[in-house]
């Protein structure tokens, strides 16, 4: 029998301040070889508990822990410092850009070597072997401050894997990653696993969990229910009241009136097939003819867009793009390909290298910024990094009182702005004590506020659980729908096939496909030859010879002859 390379009994942690425990007598082993997954909602203790397994608490997050850990070949005090576990459990933030802080990519993944005192020689290797296991041979030279976002926490994983330790705890790994970055950083972890003693790792994505030994569900500082992904997954409304989002294979089936325990694709479609389920003799024309869109006049229009960060090759080279009212677009593409470089020159955080960006009937050039950032509110990827005010009321009120509103204007404009945001009532607290999908909805707030005629979200729903994605997006919709137009930045191709209506796909800075959202998923070799995949749902609708974008779409579609 495996001997456990980490044992945790009846452990238990309280931040200091808080009232009640953000760990509630956790007892878990984690044997040698194993890859466990940790899902659950956000607050449900998942990252909490990653802090514990590096000694990060208590050592220098500060509470009350009790119970004990364990790990093979570590100190034999319960609660063990992050000195004496370093060379054995490496972890990677959650907020993966708060670990990186060297002046390139090669010194930052030799950091860790540095601190053990590895010679020269083999420290070349391991940079070399960690850089080239996550995509980024080449970019030794690179500040990281320069790198995409998936680029940032490929990095970081890499900062991790040189140090070559025995247990790899991974908190959301994938999160900023284009889907066939998520897919390999799985597959890495497949590798892994024959390769050092043990694998935890904190996911959102159920589809890329199915090859876990284990998967630990936890919900308010418990783990709920432990076991294989065959047991844990199978159930659709238990997965999703938890606040993961269910496998669409078992969505489908439910749907259906059927057993829910096939996961995978091919068993799911095996099943609907000896169930007697077949597809409608006009289904995909009825599919064509949904949700078509009224839209407006051009409300941006880019011409031959030229950009560059100094003398580094074009980020964004040559592109063309025209954008109509009321339009609901997502811009997609591999990481490092110019979706933000281009977002940002739509309200003027970026100024064309050469080439002309027209938004509203005016050329970005000829707007003072102000102004157009009035008409063009913009969210960032991370909204805590937009975020500085002590109140949630002030943080939002900012953008309308910079704008010289009265404050009478100001106070309807921002309870306004919070009632559409879901976060009236709220005015008082400190912006920090939300959770991070109420912070993500906050900084939605703040633009808002100003009442923009253009929206843009670059990755809204990064770190969510499927409440808080849930949640974003549909404000999202219905903010489009009320006529505002919507222009996403995103890697979760299930947000792009359920909520847009055009698909933008970029890739070498250059747009390479343009047009509704259906017709961009009926080229699946295309879109995997752009680092792109069309998500679980779409692929499942393939196996029945249809074009769709959700398990609704496709139980829509299907039939029983037999009653």
């Amino acid at each position: 029998m495996n001997q456990p390379i980490l044992s945790l009994s009846d452990l238990a942690f309280t931040y200091r301040g808080a009232s009640k425990p953000a760990l509630d007598q956790i007892s878990y082993v984690h044997r040698r070889g194993e890859f466990s997954v940790i899902v659950g909602e956000t607050g449900a203790g998942k990252s909490t508990l990653c802090r514990c397994l590096n000694g990060l608490i208590p050592s220098f997050i500060k509470g009350r822990l009790d119970g004990s850990l364990q790990v093979a070949g570590g100190p034999e005090s319960g609660h063990p410092q992050v000195y004496e576990l370093a060379r054995i459990v490496g972890l990677v933030f959650q907020d993966f850009e708060a670990q990186l802080f060297s002046t390139n990519v090669e010194l930052e993944t030799a950091f860790v070597l540095e601190n053990f005192a590895v010679n020269r020689d083999r420290m070349r290797t391991r940079v070399e072997q960690a850089l080239r296991r996550v995509g980024l041979a080449g970019f030794e030279q690179r500040d990281p401050s320069s790198l995409s976002g998936g680029e940032k926490q490929r990095l970081a994983i890499a900062s991790v894997l040189a140090g070559s330790p025995a247990l790899v705890v991974m908190d959301e790994p994938t999160t900023d990653l284009d889907p066939v970055g998520k897919r390999d950083i799985f597959r890495l972890a497949q590798v892994l696993r024959n390769e050092i003693e043990g694998i935890i790792l904190v996911e959102h994505e159920t589809e890329h969990v199915l090859s876990a030994d284990r998967i630990l569900l936890m919900h308010e500082g418990r783990v709920v229910l432990e076991g294989p992904p065959g047991e844990i997954l199978a159930d659709p409304r238990r997965v999703e009241r938890h606040g993961v989002r269910p496998l669409q294979t078992t969505v489908l089936l439910s749907m259906l009136g059927l057993e829910t325990d096939a996961l995978t694709i091919p068993d799911a479609v095996s099943r609907i097939n000896t169930a007697g389920w077949r597809v409608k003799d006009d289904a995909q024309e009825s599919l064509n003819r949904a949700r078509q869109r009224v839209t407006g006049e051009p409300v941006v229009q880019i011409e031959n867009l030229v950009f560059k960060y100094g003398e580094s090759p074009p980020a964004v080279d040559g592109v063309s793009l025209e954008i109509r009212a009321g339009e609901f677009v997502a811009l997609v593409g591999q990481n490092g390909c110019g979706k933000t470089t281009l977002a940002k020159h739509l309200n003027g955080l970026h100024g064309p290298t050469a080439g002309e960006v027209v938004v509203l009937g005016k050329s970005t050039t000829d707007w003072t910024l102000p102004e157009l950032g009035r008409r063009v509110g913009y969210v960032f990827q991370n909204p805590d990094h937009q975020i500085f005010a002590n109140t949630v009321r002030d943080e939002v009120a900012f953008g309308a009182r910079n704008y010289g509103f009265s404050e009478e204007t100001v106070r309807v404009k921002v309870d306004t702005a919070l009632a559409e945001t879901g976060l009236s009532g709220r005015d008082l607290e400190d912006p920090f004590n939300l959770t991070r999908g109420e912070r993500q909805q906050l900084a939605v707030a703040s633009v808002l506020v100003t009442d923009p005629e253009i929206l843009v979200l670059d990755e809204p729903t990064t770190g969510l659980d499927y409440h808080g994605q849930d949640a974003i997006l549909n404000l999202i919709r219905r903010l489009n729908e009320s006529g505002r137009t919507v222009v996403i930045i995103t890697h979760s191709m299930w947000v792009v096939a359920e909520y847009a209506d055009r698909c933008v796909i970029m890739s070498g800075g250059r747009v390479v496909q343009d047009g509704d959202v259906r017709s961009c998923f009926r080229n699946p070799e295309l879109l995997e030859s752009l680092y792109l995949e069309a998500p679980e749902a779409v692929r499942l609708g393939y196996e029945f010879g249809l074009v769709a974008r959700s398990a609704r779409e496709i139980a829509d579609c299907l039939e029983r002859p037999d009653g």
